[in-house]
């Protein structure tokens, strides 16, 4: 008969990516006990036993997210961020000089340092961005962090993490022993909850996206389909991030490494194209339609600062 340990590993590779390994068994029980102490079950047996039956989605749901990994921090590594301001954010203003707008993914957000930072970084190029449209879409897995992520609410801790003093002071609002980024950040950044083993291509054509330090916890396969799969909706001349401990050595993608940067990645008929090849035909975005309570307004505006898509969060 196969241990309960090994059904939920299981449970969890098919249902989120996330590969288990046996010595991580300590770190399963930790996080699933818990649960099974709320739900008052009698061992982690029973609690398998319901989400292999489907009986509680909701229960699924939870051991899922009770597995995900969070950790994130505000310019987290630091080096995509400088490839993002220096090479990707220069080039693509030339490539979309026409149409003026981009689109930006934050796969995998967490709790949102990642999508805010691009969004501070945004906020000192506005000079450059007068009049262009820009998009951030930021997704996670978990309903817990991305509700955290809307709140745009960090502890002091959090905000000593990677953040310069400047940008604290410039946008943030301090609430007792906690900061709170102002309204107009928070704005810019449109948070879905999105399993990136689900099918993403209504998420429309994006011009950037970052995906850090989460495949790294997917087995070959299904990183291999991740990324063939980011590389469909990746626009002629767009960029993907990935994390610093992150390669595409020995996967099969669509994708093609940056000869100077090692996180960068394009897709592979756009790899070859010189730096001074003419920009190719305007894209015009497909966006995902959402409730009438979550629809985005685009916000045209003749000042200095871009124009950016506001939710009514």
């Amino acid at each position: 008969m196969t241990e309960p340990f090994d059904v939920l590993c299981d449970f969890l590779r098919r249902n989120s990516g996330l590969v288990v390994e046996p010595s991580k068994r300590y770190l399963v029980e930790s996080r699933i006990l818990p649960i099974v102490r709320r739900e008052k079950l009698a061992s982690l047996d029973e609690l398998v036993r319901l989400i292999e039956r489907g009986k509680s989605p909701q229960l699924a749901k939870d051991v899922i997210q009770a597995m995900t990994i969070n950790e994130t921090y505000f310019f987290r590594d630091k080096m995509p961020f400088d490839i993002f301001r220096d090479v990707v954010l220069p080039k693509l203003l030339k490539a979309r000089s026409a149409e003026r707008k981009l689109r930006i993914w934050s796969a995998a957000c967490s709790t949102g340092q990642e999508p805010y930072s691009l969004a501070m970084l945004l906020d000192e190029a506005a000079a450059k961005l007068s009049g262009w449209t820009i998009e951030i879409v930021a997704t996670d897995l978990s309903e817990a962090v991305l509700e955290k992520a809307r709140k745009g609410t960090y502890s002091q801790f959090e905000v000593q993490r990677g953040l310069p003093t400047t940008y604290l002071l410039r946008h943030f609002n301090q609430i007792g022993d906690s900061w709170q980024l102002n309204e107009a950040l928070r704005s810019r950044v449109t948070f879905r909850s999105l399993n990136l083993l689900s099918d993403f291509s209504a998420l429309g054509r994006f011009d950037v996206i970052f995906c850090r330090n989460v495949l790294i916890y997917f087995d070959t396969t299904r990183k291999e389909d991740v990324l063939k799969r980011m590389s469909r909706i990746l626009s002629p001349e767009g960029f993907l991030l990935l994390g610093a401990s992150e390669s595409l050595i020995g996967l099969n993608t669509d994708l093609s490494s940056h000869p100077d940067h090692r996180c960068l990645h394009m897709r592979s008929t756009d790899a070859s194209t010189p730096a001074t090849a003419a920009p190719k035909p305007a894209w015009k975005p497909t966006v995902l339609p959402e409730p009438p309570s979550t629809a985005p307004t685009r916000l045209t505006t003749s000042s200095p600062a871009p124009a950016l898509v506001r939710t009514s969060r």
